[in-house]
């Protein structure tokens, strides 16, 4: 009895650690719905497309997106294409929602921001974050835009990697999914897509995913806009080789 145990607990031992394996893959490879989801809002607010966006944002709350995460995403992406863009796509939201509430339909809000505790000068506190996000450290003399224009690099650190990344209803990883739709979709702005698909490789998220991203993208917006940002997408994982 005891000798055909010991085999069989192996096996289930096996069998369960190459599951898991096979669950993690899966999840390396793969976006989730909700993922999914911020994407495709993403790409269709930064497009200015509200008729395609307004079935996309009911897709994004059957899919489990509370409103807060919704209402996170459409402001997050207006430092990335502006405040016209994030406007509409909240407007468009709210009618969804007011459509829904007619129906009898609740949807989920959601927790809300999290309070900054921190006395921390803006300025360190969005350094650190941007460390976090690209694992480089933020010292040495300016250079580039940062060295021609200080102020926008303290606009860029106080604000975007402070007030707006810190908010802790959106993870970095969904913050970048959403960041890289709207980039893609408006094009033109192919330095700052290749940093931020770097930084959505170093905090997690993998080649196979962003693949995906840019074949929701095609989907959804157009296949120009998707084979640009995969022609980026190439170039990135290609210099981490």
């Amino acid at each position: 009895m005891r000798t055909f145990f010991i085999p069989m607990l192996v096996g289930w031992f096996v069998g369960f650690h190459q599951l898991n394996a096979q669950n993690q893959m899966n999840q390396q490879t793969t976006l989730s719905p909700k993922q999914q989801r911020i994407v495709v809002i993403s790409a269709l607010t930064a497009k200015g497309d509200l008729q395609k966006l307004q079935p996309a944002l009911v897709t994004g709350l059957d899919a489990g997106l509370t409103v807060n995460e919704i209402k996170e995403v459409l402001v997050h992406l207006y430092a990335y294409c502006g405040f016209p863009r994030s406007l509409r796509g909240l407007q468009t939201f709210m009618t969804v929602l007011d459509e829904r509430k007619k129906k009898g339909i609740n949807a989920k809000m959601g927790k809300e921001a999290s309070p900054i505790t921190s006395s921390e000068p803006k300025y360190e506190r969005g350094k650190k974050v941007l460390e976090q996000l690209t694992g480089q450290p933020e010292t040495g003399p300016k250079r580039g835009y940062a060295a021609f224009s200080p102020e926008i690099e303290v606009f860029l650190k106080e604000h975007l990697f402070a007030d707006l990344f810190e908010r802790d209803v959106l993870s970095y990883v969904d913050r970048e999914l959403t960041t890289i739709p709207v980039l893609t979709s408006i094009g033109g702005v192919e330095p700052m897509l290749q940093s931020h698909l770097g930084i959505c490789l170093h905090v997690g998220l993998t080649e196979p995913q962003l693949s995906q991203a840019m074949s929701l993208i095609e989907t959804n917006v157009g296949k120009a806009e998707a084979e640009a940002g995969r022609t980026v997408l190439a170039q990135v994982t290609a210099s981490r080789r």
